[in-house]
């Protein structure tokens, strides 16, 4: 494999830009054209995504993760060297599109004529706005019959203040003028500010574990030059490595002599250790430090959930499956964790329940691991009022993520539940049906603004405990699939929370408990003893099975006892003999109960703890 010069492409004929968009608007599509146009890829019929290499995006039609790649383009008789990176759309990732932009002067927004502005090219409008990035604005599936790009061009113009005439209409099935595209981006988006003559300064924006490399880091250099057998030095762990391959990714690596200021490529350094490439880290070289990148500001979870092992054996593969996979998608928060019924395991945090979904299938295809995941939970606060536990936690506020650790009423001045700022841009006629759904799940109305004369913003305050589960899912089938929804958070609110217990026969399993909002807590027990109902074995007493906030009963449901038939033998008779036999019956149920205690089976648990996905 000849190794390809890079020296040729100065720092004024590279172009580092990302496409962003709505979910399903394109984006990975327009990629391939432009990887076919410049001659990086063949031109097959093949075609189809190639950026996402995941076996995940691959069957779910969705990227996940932001991938690169390096085009060459003759523009009016300039070699241009052009890195694309094709970025996720889903809420759920919007941390690798805000890391992509960092690496990027300028973003391709894809919008579908189809559809229009929908609430997540709002966010990543955004996202490119407060980066200071030009952005050029493409209206794409100009082929299908329905489509209304004049229609789309005002809402872009209304929206985000672009004059109609700078927005590109291409098809990016059929090609249709993409090569202006390449245009646009060569005229509109600067070149990078950096010099070769500055000291070597890379920054680390993406990375992945190769069994047989080591790690292989994606880089971005912002000075100087990086070439193999160089000592470089990583700013955040200070650790030193000698550089063994440096190169670009067309899609495919292809390795080169030297990287220059301006380029984007991947490093490999004999880097062992998955902790060691930090997403966000600075590389420079030994002996010429220089200031590090800011990085990227760490991304906060929204959502919470146990993960056991199946069987406590697998313990430690499942432990180096999700090293090598957190260091993929960083954006993963990990604590140890162990419960009195599924033994060790992890509190993971993750950025949305497809996030979640997402990252199960990952580590079932990509490691072989089956895993137990809990519920979905939130975290909460509560700002402490009792001078003793303020002094054994050495602060006034501190945050809930397990159940157990929730402390009294009493000793707290209140209770605080994340929140967070949804936006959604739905057609007018849907309007009534999901302000009702968003009043259900307890939001407060922010603001309301026609795009158009039939499409709608709306913002709202929602708790994040009500939207974690299943809102994106409710939103969908009330809207016929045609209401787009984004979130970003918004700080904690002061809330009415209560601890729910389950108790079994008066013992409370502590597995079991939840905290719940007040308004939520009577529906919520209900459904809960009615699934343990189903889920735990009959046993030869009876067993009580109630939903408790402290002392008050707020739901039951009773599992009767087996019992043997005992009148069978009489016939005919005196009532007073069976009422006998009855009675002595009940005596021995009544002893059994107050000795026998309830075992609830592991599979209990998993069958209740788990999210419930046919409901």
């Amino acid at each position: 494999q000849e190794k390809l010069d890079m020296s040729t492409y100065p720092v004024e004929s590279i172009r580092n830009f990302s496409i962003i968009a709505h979910v399903d608007h394109g984006k990975s599509t327009l990629a391939d054209r432009l990887l076919e146009i410049t001659g990086t890829i063949s031109k097959t019929d093949r075609n189809k995504q190639v950026l996402d290499k995941l076996q995940v995006e691959r069957e779910r039609g969705i990227t996940v993760k932001a991938q690169s790649a390096s085009l060459f383009y003759n523009h009016e008789g300039i070699n241009y060297l052009l890195n694309l990176i094709d970025t996720p759309g889903h809420v759920d990732f919007s941390y690798e599109v805000s890391r992509s932009l960092s690496a990027c002067q300028g973003v391709l927004l894809v919008v579908d004529a189809n559809e229009g502005i929908q609430a997540q090219t709002v966010a990543n409008f955004y996202l490119a706005f407060e980066a200071q990035l030009s952005i050029i604005p493409v209206i794409n599936k100009i082929d299908l019959k329905n489509a209304d790009p004049e229609r789309v061009e005002k809402q872009i113009e209304k929206l985000f203040d672009i004059p109609t005439d700078e927005c590109v209409r291409i098809s990016a099935k059929h090609g249709t003028n993409v090569e202006k595209v390449l245009q646009k981006v060569i005229e509109k988006i600067p070149p990078p500010q950096c010099n070769i003559a500055d000291p070597l300064k890379a920054l680390v924006f993406d990375s992945t574990f190769d069994h047989y490399r080591g790690v292989i880091a994606n880089i971005a250099l912002f000075g100087g030059e990086i070439a193999k057998g160089q000592k470089i030095v990583s700013a955040h762990t200070k650790k030193r490595y000698e550089v063994n391959e440096v190169g670009i990714l067309t899609p495919n690596e292809q390795p080169t002599h030297k990287l220059y200021a301006g380029q984007v490529g991947y490093l490999i350094a004999g880097m062992k250790e998955v902790a060691e490439a930090q997403i966000g880290d600075t590389l420079f070289l030994y002996k010429q430090p220089v200031e590090p990148l800011p990085g990227f500001k760490s991304v906060k979870p929204m959502v919470f959930a146990g993960m056991y092992p199946v069987d406590q054996t697998e313990y430690n593969n499942l432990k180096s499956a999700l090293e090598r996979l957190t260091l993929n998608d960083s954006s993963v928060t990990v604590h140890r964790d162990s419960s009195l019924a599924l033994g060790a395991g992890w509190r993971l945090g993750f950025l949305g329940l497809l996030h979640m979904e997402v990252f199960n299938q990952r580590l079932e295809q990509e490691y072989d691991m089956s895993v137990i995941l809990t519920a979905p939970t939130v975290p909460y606060k509560a700002v402490l009022s009792s001078a003793k536990l303020i002094k054994e936690y050495g602060k006034d506020q501190i945050t809930i993520i397990n159940p157990a650790q929730f402390p009294d009423k009493f000793s707290v001045s209140e209770y605080l539940e994340p929140t967070v700022l949804g936006t959604i841009v739905t057609p007018h006629e849907y309007i009534g049906k999901i302000i009702t759904l968003c009043q259900d799940r307890r939001a407060v109305q922010k603001d309301m603004l026609y795009i158009d004369e039939n499409r709608v913003m709306l913002k709202y305050l929602f708790p994040l405990n009500e939207i974690v589960v299943d809102f994106y899912d409710v939103l969908k089938s009330l809207s016929s699939g045609y209401a787009s929804f984004d979130y970003e958070d918004a700080g904690y609110q002061s809330a009415d929370l209560i601890k729910m217990d389950i108790l079994l026969n008066g013992n409370p399993v502590e597995e079991l408990a939840t905290i719940i909002h007040s308004d939520k807590a009577h529906a919520a027990g209900k459904l809960l003893c009615e699934r343990l109902k189903e889920t735990i074995p009959r046993q030869l007493f009876e067993i009580a099975i109630q939903a408790a906030i402290g002392k008050k009963i707020i739901a039951r449901e009773t599992l009767k006892p087996y019992r043997k038939n005992v009148v069978a033998k009489c016939y005919g008779g005196d009532i007073t003999r069976r009422m006998k036999l009855l009675k002595r019956q009940a005596e021995g149920k009544r002893l059994m109960r107050k000795i026998g205690n309830v075992e609830v089976p592991r599979d209990a648990f998993i069958r209740v703890l788990r999210r419930e996905t046919d409901k």
